[in-house]
């Protein structure tokens, strides 16, 4: 028996083996169902803040950048700035290996990419099954990776070396925890709720009830009797048909609807239990709690805090884990890796439009830096830093007739006339 599900597996497995059991069924709840990572997806506000993370993070364009006596630019000419903005291998997208890795780190808290070398050269990165690695460690207290592929069940050890980790919420800094297996208990209360919903709906919103008779039945009789109404009258299928009881047969139903089981109140709750879990705003999966609205500047309020407070820990986490993994110790000085937040404002022109107003009339970029970021070609004179009091370049502020004219303007928009003012006029009181 034993001998046989290994070779069905593919894997040696041990019957003893708890982790294993515990991985493939799941762990048990108070509610009596078992949760495991499919079955939390099945769960629309798991479903929904998982895909909105992982797609948000994802869709972010990721840079690859070098430090310069002047700040930074693009290291579009380093192996690294292909692999992380466009193409981390042969098969994936940058955006799907960041959509991996981000579902990874939601639902095991752990993200692991094997690194591909040709040489010293970082050539590919290719996500790993958190399920399926284990993370030990050594005399050392160095880590130690064991990966079982699949299929073929080949079991193997990675050099530290050669594996990008990304934890989540971590208590030692080795593993990360894992959300689904620390919420199994809301994630099953809310399994329970929509199974015990949807089974008022296949009684056809009738609650059981209780039949009467005038005399006592037989085990076979009584197990007869029920199986056979339950055959004819059960389901949401059989509603409104007519029941014929004889022989002084009475039928007294529970008066119970899902009202009375508060199960509407319930199901609301749990959808902001589970948003609790992943530090969403309920109102971004399509949920309202009462009294809130999903228009005005609160909302605005709410994205920012979206932004700050959900995003940026894990925008952080992978940006430091990129440092850590892929950059030789000699490069962490010289090179890093960040994700553009501008790239969230691309579906509002207006907002997009006032934030490169605002960098190029204060001086903090130019207009040929902001058209790149529209595609758009560079325009001569164009990457000059200007500001807004006349658009002048700030190396020239203060200076020549173009001051004088400045202060000027200034001076006429105030209303004061010159000789109020013969500090600025040069002119001494007598």
């Amino acid at each position: 028996m034993k001998s046989a599900l290994r070779r069905w597996l593919g894997i040696p497995v041990s019957l003893t083996d708890s982790e294993f059991w515990s991985a493939y069924a799941g762990g048990e709840t108070a509610s009596g169902k078992s949760v495991t990572v499919d079955k939390a997806l099945q769960l629309s506000a798991v479903w929904s803040c998982v895909r909105l993370l992982s797609e948000t993070i994802a869709t972010l364009p990721v840079g690859f950048y070098e430090k310069t006596d002047d700040g930074r630019e693009a290291a579009s000419s380093h192996p690294l700035y292909e692999l992380l903005h466009n193409q981390p291998n042969a098969d994936m997208t940058a955006v799907e290996f960041w959509e991996v890795i981000m579902a990874s780190l939601l639902l095991w808290g752990n993200a692991y990419a094997e690194i591909d070398r040709t040489g010293k050269r970082i050539t590919a990165l290719v996500p790993l099954r958190p399920e399926r690695m284990k993370v030990e460690l050594n005399n050392s207290g160095a880590p130690v990776y064991t990966y079982r592929d699949w299929p073929g069940g080949k079991i193997r050890n990675i050099n530290e070396r050669d594996v990008m980790h990304i934890r989540a919420f971590s208590t030692n800094g080795i593993m990360g925890l894992s959300p689904v297996s620390y919420a199994r208990q809301t994630l099953g209360l809310a399994m329970a709720t929509d199974e015990a919903s949807a089974k008022v709906f296949k009684n056809g919103m009738r609650p059981s009830g209780v039949l009467s008779m005038e005399q006592i039945l037989k085990k076979d009789q009584r197990a007869e009797v029920r199986d056979s109404l339950a055959e004819q009258f059960g389901g949401s299928m059989n509603t409104g048909k007519m029941m014929v009881l004889e022989a002084g047969m009475k039928f007294q139903p529970v008066t119970m609807n899902p009202e009375d089981a508060q199960m509407l109140q319930t199901r609301a709750f749990n959808i902001e239990e589970i948003c609790r879990w992943f530090r969403v705003w309920p109102g971004l999966i399509g949920h309202n709690a009462q009294g809130q609205t999903m228009w005005g500047s609160g909302v605005e309020q709410m994205l920012i805090g979206f932004l700050t407070f959900s995003l940026r820990p894990w925008l952080t986490r992978i940006e430091q884990a990129i440092r850590r993994n892929l950059l030789a110790p000699g490069e962490r000085n010289r090179y890093f890796a960040e994700f553009s937040i501008e790239g969230l404002l691309r579906a509002d022109s207006a907002a997009r439009a006032a934030f490169y107003s605002t960098m190029t009339q204060n001086g903090i970029m130019t207009r040929n830096e902001a058209r790149k970021k529209e595609n758009l070609a560079p325009h001569s004179g164009g990457d000059q830093l200007t500001v807004q009091s006349n658009l002048m370049p700030l190396n020239q502020l203060g200076a020549g007739a173009e001051s004088e004219s400045a202060k000027n303007a200034l001076r006429e928009w105030l209303g004061i006339k010159s000789e109020e003012t013969p500090e600025c006029t040069g002119k001494t009181q007598q």
